[in-house]
């Protein structure tokens, strides 16, 4: 989806852009808008990302729509799902998901480009894959540490690494859309310039 951002002063919001972009998408716009506006507290939209993905489950579509948006302070994330009725709610109904994330927060973002054909000159990625950290949710990888004899039969222990994994979008090309690879890089080019320093 498209996305702008704050240039050296430019005071334009962008939330007139990001609901017509969740109103694109067709999937329960006045709810995933409310929620999104009301997770914003009135700051400006510098920059966002909606993406809206269906689930084959059995013979039931879910959806699934995720909007991340930058503000001059936050990043703000937001999940939607659809879900069938239930005991509590014997009705359809959605559950919405904001999280406000402090910029100086933000630890990690990390951008993964996939590129068909490399030695075939400048084209643009067919997939890219968003990754923000701020310590919420870590993930530990642990295997069994050894040593450079391949004779030693000794424990050594274990090594491995912690890696902050909070948030993870991946979208294709082929899935999405050449659009949507680029809004989603241009998005994590606004973050990467907001939470530098």
């Amino acid at each position: 989806m498209p996305n702008a951002r704050l240039r050296g002063g430019d005071e334009q919001d962008r939330i007139t852009d990001l609901h017509t972009a969740i109103d694109r998408t067709g999937y329960y716009p006045e709810v995933v808008a409310d929620a999104v506006t009301g997770a914003l507290g009135g700051e400006v939209v510098v920059s966002y990302y909606v993406h809206h993905e269906p689930t084959f489950e059995r013979d039931e579509v879910r959806r699934h729509q995720t909007v991340v948006v930058l503000t001059p302070t936050r990043l703000i994330l937001a999940h939607t799902d659809e879900h069938a009725g239930d005991d509590l709610l014997p009705e359809p109904y959605t559950s919405t998901s904001t999280e406000a994330v402090s910029l100086r927060a933000v630890a990690s973002v990390v951008v993964t480009r996939m590129t068909t054909n490399p030695t075939a000159g400048p084209t643009p990625p067919a997939e890219a894959v968003l990754t923000i950290g701020w310590g919420a949710v870590s993930r530990l990888d642990l295997e069994p540490a050894g040593c450079a004899d391949p004779q030693c039969d000794a424990d050594h222990g274990y090594t491995g690494s912690l890696s902050s994994d909070d948030f993870s979008l991946r979208v294709s090309a082929a899935a999405d859309g050449k659009d949507a690879v680029e809004g989603l890089l241009s998005f994590a080019a606004s973050l990467s310039a907001l939470t530098r320093g």
